[in-house]
């Protein structure tokens, strides 16, 4: 028995795994495999790290950072993808893997699929809204232009921009418009542009390509900077049917470069003769208005009258009214009079001196000036003064009568 054990072979663990390993990496150097992504995890290390599945089965794929870099769209749960990439274990958990070399979407793009990622991105963050796209100057006196200097989009825009306004100020800011040189040299043109004073407009853009081609101007990096821009930008990448990020963050989009150049500036003569005809426009009006004015003024100047005419008619009225004046006063002084003589003869008959001219007389003492009114207010041998119509005369009380003896009461 103890022969028998000393004769097999033992392995550890770690020279099993290593030994597992080293087949699966000979057999399976190059594998093309398709399924679904789960646990996807993108840690800070920058590796990329999911589980492809099937119905069946599953695996456990890595992909690290100097490879992730290259890829054109972000892998997500539940997309559908094809890699390329060998056979490995990892042998710290003794668990076979897949190391990636290379992802794309299973019956889309790699390319397309960021476009929709990062176009679905953007628009969320509401870099795409129209509320804050600005118009362009009607007359722009300073324009730039950001695209390569050697291409034949800055030749036909030169071209274009110079017939129909040769007098624009134009700035060429000169990048290169494909590869991966291109987005930040892009970003740092626009930045670079707007630090320009008295800048009206920008162009960014390039003949058309593929896809690829035009890829720089789908970069997250340059969307940013031409939202950011203080300058209204207008987009002219490719051909009237390629669609680019860029397009969709500009002020405005421009179908090609050559349009861009037609955008920016109205054709000169098209605007002098557009001036004409509005200045022509504007004498009609103003000649109307000026005829009418004066049929008006005419109108007035024969309803209006001298003003001599104005006086005259001022002192007629003074005149009618002096009259009138002098009527009412002779009236009112009349009407005064007259109340006034009535006043004085009621007056008059109400006062005593008409009661003595009737006849009677007032008798008051001597010594008290008070009026006597019966006959128990003196005594015989009392002064009394008599006041008669005429006069008054002073008595002496001889003899006192009572009303009795006179036959009154």
């Amino acid at each position: 028995m103890e022969l028998f054990q000393q004769k097999r072979p033992v392995l550890t663990v770690s020279q099993l795994t290593s030994m597992v390993k080293g087949t699966l990496e000979e057999n399976f150097a190059l594998v093309w495999v398709e399924g679904e992504v789960s646990n996807l995890r993108t840690p800070s290390s920058g590796h990329i790290y999911f589980t492809l599945k099937d119905e069946n089965s599953q695996i456990r794929v890595v992909m690290f950072k100097g490879q992730g870099r290259f890829l054109k769209f972000k892998p997500d749960d539940g997309l559908h993808i094809i890699l390329r990439g060998n056979i490995t274990v990892y042998e710290a958990r003794g668990e076979y893997q897949i190391l990636a070399e290379y992802i794309e979407p299973a019956g889309v793009g790699a390319l397309q699929l960021a476009f929709e990622q990062l176009k679905e991105k953007l628009e969320k963050e509401g870099l795409f809204d129209k509320a804050r796209k600005r118009s362009i100057p009607m007359v722009p006196k300073k324009v730039g232009i950001i695209t390569s200097p050697t291409g034949a989009a800055i030749r036909d825009m030169l071209h274009i921009l110079g017939r129909r306004f040769a007098n624009l100020h134009i700035l060429i800011y000169p990048v290169r418009v494909q590869g991966v040189e291109a987005p930040p040299e892009i970003v740092q043109g626009i930045r670079d542009m707007n630090t320009i004073p008295d800048l009206d407009a920008i162009i960014v853009g390039r003949g058309g390509g593929s896809i690829e081609d035009l890829w720089a101007f789908n970069d997250e990096g340059v969307a940013r900077a031409i939202y950011n821009s203080r300058v209204p930008v207008i987009s002219a990448v490719g051909h009237e049917t390629d669609f680019t990020i860029a397009d969709f963050v500009a002020d405005l989009r421009a179908p090609t470069p050559s349009a861009a150049a037609e955008l920016v500036v109205q054709n000169k003569v098209d605007l002098e003769e557009r001036l004409e005809a509005l200045y022509r426009r504007l004498c009609h009006i103003v000649k109307g208005e000026l005829n009418l004015l004066h049929s008006h003024i005419r109108n007035l100047e024969g309803r209006l009258k001298t003003p001599r005419d104005r006086v005259n008619q001022l002192l007629q009225r003074l005149d009618d009214m002096t009259l009138r004046l002098n009527l009412s006063m002779r009236q009112k002084v009349e009407f005064t009079k007259s109340k006034l003589e009535r006043e004085m003869s009621l007056l008059n008959s109400l006062s005593p001196l008409a009661i003595l001219n009737r006849g009677y007389s007032i008798t008051t003492s001597i010594e008290t000036g008070m009026v006597i009114k019966e006959i128990g207010a003196v005594k015989i041998g009392d002064r009394v003064g008599v006041r008669v119509t005429d006069g008054e005369m002073e008595c002496c009380i001889e003899r006192l009568t009572g009303k009795e003896e006179v036959g009154l009461g």
